[in-house]
């Protein structure tokens, strides 16, 4: 294989495909040159991006090129670049015997633009989290603790400590134990007998006036009403 041929054949092809933005750095003793890389939305201020840097060997293409990765955007601490050159790598090695950089920069970009669906994901999940952890606080805020048997059970305890019922209640148990039961009144006091007993000798006594009834002879009483043919408000002495 004419490795030279080769190399120059993809240089000058790769120069049509990325006009502009190709970069030949060096031609001796080998090409080097770089291609720059980015995710979807980069344009729109947003996205990842970086400059792919190859240089040909003697060799190449049964041999990979080396593989640099340089100026990175947006990487920060959420994009490990040696996780990208390693991608790029393998895919080389898929690759060997084949003129391979167009291949290579394709498997590039297609590896950010995943990355940055990977973190955008991210970042909407984080926010979803929240938002919902918001919502939930906000929830319990109105809604209070959650009472249990146990918590109920606590509380209540407590509240009659504070109102001093626990200790009222102590009293009165400690009270109805030295009380007498009615039962037990009436064994021990004899008097309770002889006050019922009195109660029925004292029963009270109707007296009557009998002048009342002294005068009962001197009133005329009308016999008319023993009559059958009595009509109320006649005289007996008129006729039909």
């Amino acid at each position: 294989m004419d490795y030279q041929y080769e190399q120059a054949s993809e240089v000058e092809a790769l120069d049509s495909i990325y006009y502009g933005d190709m970069q030949v750095i060096e031609k001796e003793p080998f090409h080097k040159f770089s291609i720059p890389i980015k995710s979807e939305g980069f344009d729109e201020g947003d996205g990842l991006a970086c400059q792919l840097v190859f240089t040909y060997t003697a060799k190449y293409p049964d041999e990979i090129p080396v593989i640099e990765i340089e100026n990175e955007e947006n990487f920060d601490d959420i994009v490990d670049k040696e996780e990208l050159l390693t991608h790029l790598v393998d895919q080389a090695k898929d690759n060997l015997g084949m003129v391979m950089v167009f291949t290579l920069v394709s498997a590039g970009q297609e590896w950010l633009n995943e990355k940055w669906d990977s973190i955008k994901k991210e970042r909407e999940e984080r926010i979803l989290a929240k938002l919902k952890a918001d919502e939930e606080a906000e929830q319990k805020r109105f809604e209070g603790t959650r009472v249990t048997v146990e918590s109920f059970l606590a509380w209540r305890k407590q509240f009659e400590i504070d109102l001093g019922i626990q200790a009222k209640r102590e009293r009165e148990i400690r009270d109805n134990k030295n009380k007498l039961t009615g039962r037990e009144l009436f064994l021990r006091d004899t008097t309770l007998n002889e006050s019922d007993l009195k109660f029925l000798d004292d029963g009270d006594t109707v007296k009557v006036d009998e002048s009342l009834f002294q005068d009962l002879d001197d009133l005329e009483i009308s016999d008319d009403e023993d009559d059958e043919d009595y009509v109320p408000g006649q005289s007996g002495s008129e006729s039909d």
